[in-house]
């Protein structure tokens, strides 16, 4: 009993044809059932040794006697769902009626049968040896139990060979893990750590176990997908990159997958779990926090492969193994994988620093060998518009995030019913997990004398999450709608004709096209397809349109900035190497280099670089695109007042003005009292409103309690906080000083900008 089975095997018999060899397992409830399977036997003429039930003393004894020849299969009934549309989903017609399609009541077969006889199936495990399965036995517990549970697992294959791997679902997912050798031992070994019993230390592994698996089921799946689609479906059109899914799919063959998407809105898991269904992918096992815990949707969540995880738990030694344990379990059984990387949605538009902690149990799964590998798929999810992101807006302004709940999400579900536009869902190229890890498990936790040291095992998880985010960035695509906010915000307050958006939208679109890199091409060629585009930002109050003179001017909604920064953020990575270079070549020829690392160190907690000596290639390749003689050429400023595009200001001054707000804060903010975060950034988010007034910032997008955090923690990686002395005192200056230079030469950009684009944008020096 081991891979797939068709529906309808031609013989029954063992390998050598003797039937007196074969035990058939089959334990039909009901009169109808046990009637198929009757004429099942008689139709292909199996005489089977022995039909006994998949539990029961009768198969213990029948094993005990049993030759090492002797083969096992089972059998069992499949009823289908009623075919609509072409397919066969339970719907929640279906669970309104209390019948399930797949398990119909004993009195209703009999009808089945005569009206819709192709909504009964006979499902056949793939046979084994009684040898073979004493072989794959850990020797622990009763060999009888141990058959009877791959005799259901392997009918539950067969099953899927039928339904569609959308519904391959784990099953008795504890027992295995509880009688499994090596977890005793390591049960066993944590128990004496902890001076605690085996037995008490096994009761609780067991609890959690029960407490994290996801029991899911078929009928599930279908019915949260009914249930929760509505949240998307009407929403967006779904634009999916099918080529990447064909290579996943053969990948998955083999490999389990882990799905790790961007982190956008609350829609994502919907929206790539339906990507993956519409595509016979298998469902995911979708981590999340217990936060989400929303009844009542929870229950059907979990069922339908949720795995609710606790919010904190680095002091419970037994939940960690327990967790561990778990995810080495699915993936060794090849189920997928899903979570977000991020923590939680981004509040900017652009990735947010990861987090390691599941993946670190992953990686652990891996190295102690509970997981052969698993293979990592960056999924960039990106809305060209998302109706939440006003609410997040909200939150960076200061606004209290509204707790999760019954009401918020049927208020959620409102904003939902009407068609918003287009989310592309890309996906990166995979990368193995094994692979990146340095060789041996961890220190202190591997029995392997050549087990790589903490630090070095932290690096390589820090490398292979920075690795993900790059790559989803690389297939994120430049939505019209980040281009076009991309361009309104860069004019400050100004209003753009439609003709001057197109003019500043050219240069853009010319970098992306010669750069290879992925953007919305079409819509932004014609007048028609940016009125379009911005005439959808109108509708969701981002753009304001004042069509009163001559001919319609377009702008930011006033305080809507940081919703217009959401959609620009998602595209701007694409031009981050050339913001840099402009920096560069405003810096003494002798300093470009330095400044080039400077740069990289500064702007590290917003961006995703890769390491020194790649980026220096990636960024030389960039200023030899601007002049090829950038590095003897004196004057810098020359060499970009002949550049067709420019974009340091556009996509660097938000970052850098809320640097420079937390540095002038830190200036000011006594050395010998540590700094409290929340305080500190209420202050920042005050006094940064008052230099927007001033005209020190540029725009109110960079008034967002997300950047200050930021800045804060580059501010703690330069050990600015203190407390300290005299010198403490001196390097907040001197970072400050940094700070409003870097300011400066995005005004002098700015200015060339403005200069050499007057045509286009109708201002003038």
């Amino acid at each position: 009993m081991g891979g797939p089975q068709p529906a309808q095997p031609a013989a029954g018999k063992d390998p050598a044809g003797r039937e007196e060899l074969l035990i058939l397992l089959a334990s039909p409830p009901s009169a109808a059932e046990r009637a198929l399977v009757r004429q099942w036997l008689r139709d292909g003429g199996i005489q089977p040794a022995a039909v006994l039930p998949l539990n029961g003393p009768g198969l213990a004894r029948s094993l005990d006697q049993a030759v090492p020849e002797t083969v096992v299969t089972a059998v069992r009934v499949s009823w289908l769902p009623r075919e609509r549309g072409g397919e066969r989903r339970v719907r929640w017609a279906d669970v309104v009626s209390q019948v399930n399609p797949r398990r119909p009541p004993v009195f209703w077969q009999n009808r089945i049968m005569r009206r819709e006889p192709d909504r009964a199936r006979m499902v056949v495990a793939e046979p084994a040896t009684v040898a073979a399965l004493r072989g794959r036995w850990g020797g622990t517990g009763s060999f009888a139990q141990f058959v009877s549970r791959q005799a259901r697992l392997a009918l539950d294959r067969s099953e899927r060979a039928l339904l569609g791997y959308r519904y391959k679902v784990p099953k008795e997912v504890t027992e295995a893990i509880a009688d499994s050798p090596d977890f005793r031992g390591d049960v066993a070994a944590l128990a004496d750590r902890l001076g605690l019993t085996e037995r008490e230390t096994m009761v609780r592994a067991e609890a959690d176990l029960d407490s994290l698996v996801a029991s899911m089921s078929p009928v599930a799946v279908d019915q949260l997908s009914s249930t929760l689609r509505p949240l998307h479906a009407r929403a967006w059109n779904v634009q999916v990159d099918t080529a990447g899914l064909d290579r996943l799919r053969a990948l998955n063959r083999e490999h389990a997958l882990v799905f790790l998407p961007s982190h956008r809105s609350y829609a994502d898991p919907l929206l790539l779990a339906d990507v993956l269904a519409e595509h016979d992918f298998p469902p995911n096992h979708v981590l999340g926090g217990d936060n989400l815990r929303i009844w009542p949707i929870a229950p059907l969540a979990r069922r339908a492969g949720v795995v609710f995880i606790r919010r904190t738990f680095s002091d419970d030694e037994i939940y960690k193994l327990a967790l561990r344990e778990y995810l080495g379990f699915l993936l060794a059984k090849r189920f997928n994988l899903e979570w977000y990387m991020e923590g939680g949605r981004s509040r900017t538009g652009k990735l947010r620093p990861p987090r390691y902690g599941l993946l670190a149990y992953v990686a652990e799964a891996i190295a102690r060998g509970r997981a052969e590998d698993a293979w990592l798929v960056p999924v960039a999810i990106t809305y060209d518009q998302l109706r939440e992101v006003s609410a997040m807006a909200a939150e960076q302004a200061g606004a209290a995030k509204k707790a999760e709940g019954l009401g918020w999400l049927a208020a959620y579900a409102r904003g939902q019913l009407a068609r918003v536009g287009t989310v592309y869902v890309r996906f990166a190229e995979p990368l193995s997990l094994r692979a990146a890890l340095p060789p041996g498990g961890r220190d202190g936790e591997s029995a392997s004398p050549d087990a790589p040291p903490k630090d070095a095992w932290r690096l390589a998880l820090q490398k292979v999450a920075f690795e993900v985010a790059v790559r989803i960035n690389r297939v994120t695509p430049a939505t019209a709608t980040a281009l076009v906010t991309l361009a309104l915000l860069g004019v400050r307050d100004r209003a753009l004709t439609l003709g001057q958006v197109r003019g500043v939208l050219g240069p853009l679109r010319d970098y992306l096209a010669a750069r290879g890199l992925p953007y919305s091409r079409e819509i932004l060629e014609t007048d028609a397809g940016v009125r379009r585009v911005l005439g959808a930002l109108s509708q969701q109050n981002v753009v304001t349109i004042y069509a009163g003179g001559e001919e319609p001017v377009y702008a930011i909604e006033r305080g809507q900035h940081l919703v217009a920064a959401f959609y620009r953020n998602s595209a701007i990575h694409h031009f981050l190497d050339r913001a840099v270079a402009e920096l560069v070549l405003l810096s003494p020829p002798a300093n470009r280099w330095d400044e080039a690392m400077r740069l990289r160190d500064q702007l590290k907690f917003e961006f995703f670089f890769p390491d020194k000596t790649a980026y220096r290639a990636v960024l030389q390749a960039e200023l030899d695109r601007i002049d090829p003689r950038w590095e003897t050429v004196a004057d810098g400023r020359a060499v970009l007042e002949h550049c067709d595009l420019l974009v340091a200001n556009r996509v660097l001054r938000s970052f850098l003005d809320a640097q420079l707000v937390v540095a002038e804060r830190l200036a000011a903010h006594p050395v010998d009292q540590p700094v409290a975060d929340k305080e500190f950034l209420d202050e920042c988010r005050g006094v940064g409103q008052q230099m927007l007034l001033q005209g020190r910032l540029h725009g109110p997008e960079s008034l967002s309690r997300e950047l200050f955090a930021s800045a804060l923690k580059l501010a703690a990686n330069l050990d600015l906080l203190g407390p300290g002395g005299d010198d403490l005192a001196q390097r907040r200056r001197a970072f400050a000083g940094r700070l409003h230079d870097d300011v400066a030469r995005l005004i002098v950009i700015d200015e060339i900008d403005a200069a050499g684009r007057r045509e286009a944008i109708g201002v003038q020096p």
